[in-house]
């Protein structure tokens, strides 16, 4: 499904993403605002370059990125009738959990015993105290999800079988253009090539192992089913993105707003996500660092995803993305 929405609407003079014409290869592209769409193989004299490997060359590269953006003679083509895929490949997604307060708020009041003698204000106030120090004292919640699970921004969405409950979760994602080792806080945002759109699907009857609760949760089942992240449309440059703290996300079920949150609401922002991830893995060029999702999924609302349903998703800047879920049908 590619529907009007796949257009070349986002911040700044260009953004990366990845296109095929009917029946033939993806290949990157330079995309400018207005609908038109530069073949990066071609323009860099190099047939067999990649997304990915743009990003391995970030600093060697924006600069020529910035002067084919701004180039009027450069052969450009229409972006219509082009299907839009996930603007990257990625080697390794991390993922953070917890991480809008709001949402963590929320969450924590909707689920409080039968038995507890506090009023929803009470608990609302003791439960925002905690994100508050956690923000100051504590560490962010990371972990890994599959690239496998990665599909196009208006690609359909199938639904396991299995799924009781799936759910959405619309993520600002920063996607990374320096290999990251270790790095401070101070420095992470260097390593951050720019940002994109991510919907991490998760079936909330399967996060938590019933066999084992010991165990704990089950991210691999819940969220890494084929198609749970869709991703894109574009890569929009960090140059271009004055403030990823300041970005207002917003996820519609057919036509109805069910998330509408700004990143302000994150309790550790981009950079402390970066580092922290960094501390224990090596991040490398095309690598996704998924923020968390903020207020208003599905659960809250009651209202679990179903065969036939139409999610549309912005983040300021960046673009937006359509996808249709599909139930499966066989076993």
């Amino acid at each position: 499904m590619k529907p009007a929405a796949a257009s070349a609407s986002f911040s700044g003079p260009f953004a990366l993403g990845s296109l095929s014409a009917p029946g033939q290869a993806s290949f990157p592209a330079l995309v400018i605002p207005g609908g038109h769409v530069l073949d990066l193989r071609a323009a860099l004299a190099e047939p067999a370059l990649t997304t990915r490997q743009i990003l391995e060359r970030w600093d060697e590269l924006l600069p020529r990125l910035r002067d084919l953006a701004a180039d009027t003679t450069a052969h450009r083509q229409p972006l219509e009738g082009l299907r839009v895929h996930a603007p990257v490949e990625p080697r390794q997604v991390f993922q953070s959990g917890a991480n809008y307060r709001q949402h963590v708020i929320d969450l924590e009041v909707a689920h409080r015993a039968p038995d507890d003698p506090r009023t929803a204000e009470e608990a609302r106030a003791e439960v925002a105290a905690v994100m508050d120090h956690r923000a100051a004292e504590d560490l962010p919640y990371v972990f890994t999800g599959l690239p496998s699970a990665i599909t196009g921004p208006y690609d359909d969405v199938v639904l396991p079988h299995w799924a009781e409950q799936p759910d959405w979760e619309l993520e600002l994602a920063a996607v990374i253009g320096r290999p990251a080792h270790r790095v401070s806080v101070e420095d992470a945002l260097e390593h951050v090539a720019g940002y994109t759109i991510a919907n991490d699907l998760t079936d909330r009857a399967t996060v938590f192992r019933r066999d084992m609760k010991a165990i704990g949760t089950d991210w691999l089942r819940s969220k890494n089913a084929p198609g749970f992240t869709p991703l894109g449309p574009w890569i929009v440059p960090a140059e271009s993105i004055a403030d990823p703290g300041d970005l207002r996300v917003t996820l519609k079920l057919n036509g109805d707003t069910m998330q509408d949150e700004s990143t302000k609401d994150m309790i550790f922002g981009v950079a402390r996500l970066v580092s922290y991830a960094s501390q224990a893995a090596r991040l490398l060029p095309g690598d996704l660092v998924l923020t968390g999702s903020p207020a208003g999924n599905g659960l809250h609302w009651g209202r679990l995803l179903r065969d036939g349903d139409v999610m549309d998703g912005t983040i300021t800047g960046l673009g937006a993305q359509r996808t249709r879920t599909v139930a499966e049908t066989t076993r």
